[in-house]
């Protein structure tokens, strides 16, 4: 495996490039950061950021779950018989 491949394979995993991910993954980085400063500050002082951390946390889930926008491949998946035969069956 090449030093090039170490870098991209994961990136191009999620269908961005090595910069895509590296927005993408320090994006979310700061804004767990924050969550966690507002989580420490919250167990100190209860009444302080009570619905902030969980709030970005809901956020990031959401940007990265529920609404990924997922850039199309451009060759198509290729599956087995087996595996055919376990979509069609539900499995």
């Amino acid at each position: 495996m090449t030093l090039k491949d170490l870098f991209n394979e994961h990136p191009n995993s999620v269908n961005e490039t090595y910069l895509e991910h590296m927005h993408m993954s320090s994006s979310f980085g700061f804004w767990l950061a924050i969550a966690a400063f507002c989580a420490f500050v919250h167990a100190i002082l209860p009444f302080v950021f009570e619905k902030t951390g969980s709030g970005i946390i809901m956020k990031l889930h959401n940007r990265m779950v529920s609404n990924r926008v997922v850039k199309l491949t451009t060759k198509p998946e290729t599956k087995s018989g087996a595996q055919l035969a376990f979509d069609s069956a539900g499995l």
